[in-house]
């Protein structure tokens, strides 16, 4: 909460309105053309950055010595959630990149770093990553086939197969988990290489739609050389950097799930309180303010447990398990927040007037993308209960 008088919290408090303003007042009401994609869309992401940097919110979570606004991660969190209201809010305002900055100013040569991060926080170039493979899940990297073979000159040759990868189509490079040695199922040798994309070799194979929305793609790599400076990290410890981004990103996408769902919330009230039928308002309904209260319940719940996750990773300590509970109820929440909304539009929350389709869709997506819940559920069961292994029994119980 804001202290009156205090001139450091609200000079953040006003930079977060400018962002919510920006994201509501310009990104918001260009969404049709920026989902239909094509040129018209580049032509009006291209603008919408232009009035980014004008108003000096461009970037604002990457390095100042770059063009950056410089802020912490933890700084950043607020902003993200009022970037986050919209999916294209974080490239109309230039922080997609934060991932792949970060990746590649920790763990890439210095060759690289100088070539790439600079046009990568400008926006001049677009960066994706590729984890996951069509016979291979993504929660379960071990199984990854795609190989990485060192030549006599030191280049790498890549060959394979990768799919649901973000943002592929347009993009420069992309960043390739593959197998630099063992086989498949070996819990080591797996290594990150940044691949150009105009390699010879590499190739968009189709865009995959999830759930009749773009923004994934198939790829294939046959026998694409790549640099012998461009691997990221140790060989044989892709594993290592990969875990750290995934952790970052996780935590980065809950904040934008919750943007998403307080717009979500913000839709359902404002249908609430101006929709009026032959039996009054709809506010006036028990079941309606049912939906409202169990929809501010899950973002009151859901909030605390995003931020003690930017907490830690803010501080670089182990947050596995809170990014876990925050990824599942970041997800729920987005998901039950876009449903409710969705019930009390009635047939109009379907229809192609309001954001809630796409809201819905991604709620929907979030409990799978980035690891299903399953898999976070158990990982964290498993986790917490090591720690009561071997624990003194708890006074009073018996057995």
């Amino acid at each position: 909460m804001t202290r009156t008088g205090d001139p450091e919290e609200s000079g953040a408090e006003r930079l977060r309105g400018e962002v919510e303003r920006f994201v509501r007042g310009r990104v918001v009401p260009q969404e049709p053309l920026l989902d239909a994609g094509g040129p018209a869309a580049a032509e009006a992401l291209a603008r919408l950055r232009g009035a980014a940097r004008e108003a000096g919110l461009w970037a604002l979570p990457l390095p100042a010595e770059l063009g950056g606004g410089g802020l912490s991660f933890g700084a950043y969190a607020e902003l993200a959630e009022a970037e986050g209201a919209s999916d294209h809010g974080p490239a109309a305002l230039g922080s997609a990149t934060l991932l792949d900055v970060r990746m590649l100013g920790r763990h890439a040569p210095r060759a690289v770093r100088e070539r790439y991060l600079g046009p990568l926080v400008a926006g001049e170039v677009h960066a994706a990553y590729a984890m996951t493979e069509p016979d291979v899940p993504g929660t379960d990297p071990y199984g990854t086939a795609t190989r990485a073979v060192r030549q006599a000159d030191g280049e790498w040759r890549v060959s394979g197969r990768k799919w649901f990868v973000s943002g592929v189509v347009g993009a420069d490079l992309v960043t390739v988990l593959a197998r630099t040695h063992g086989t498949p199922g070996d819990r080591d040798g797996l290594s990150l290489l940044l691949v150009p994309t105009g390699s010879p070799g590499f190739r968009v194979v189709r865009e995959l739609g999830v759930l009749g929305a773009a923004g994934q793609g198939e790829i294939a790599l046959d026998g694409v050389v790549v640099p012998a400076d461009h691997l990221v990290g140790e060989p044989g410890r892709g594993l290592e950097v990969a875990g750290e981004r995934l952790q970052l990103g996780r935590t980065l996408r809950c904040l934008r799930w919750l943007g998403q769902a307080r717009r979500a919330f913000d839709l359902l009230c404002q249908r609430a309180v101006s929709r009026t039928g032959s039996r009054g308002r709809l506010a006036d309904h028990q079941l309606v303010q049912q939906h409202v209260f169990e929809s501010l319940l899950a973002l009151r719940t859901t909030r605390p447990l995003v931020y003690e996750a930017v907490a830690l990773v803010e501080a670089g300590r182990d947050a596995r398990t809170e990014v876990g509970l925050a990824k599942v109820a970041a997800a729920r929440t987005l998901h039950r927040v876009a449903d409710a909304a969705v019930q009390v539009y009635g047939a109009a929350g379907l229809g192609p007037d309001t954001a809630l389709p796409a809201l819905l869709r991604t709620g929907r997506a979030a409990r799978v993308l980035d690891g299903p819940d399953e898999l976070h559920v158990t990982s964290v069961a498993r986790r917490v209960l090591r720690g009561y292994e071997g624990a003194p029994a708890v006074p009073g119980s018996r057995g």
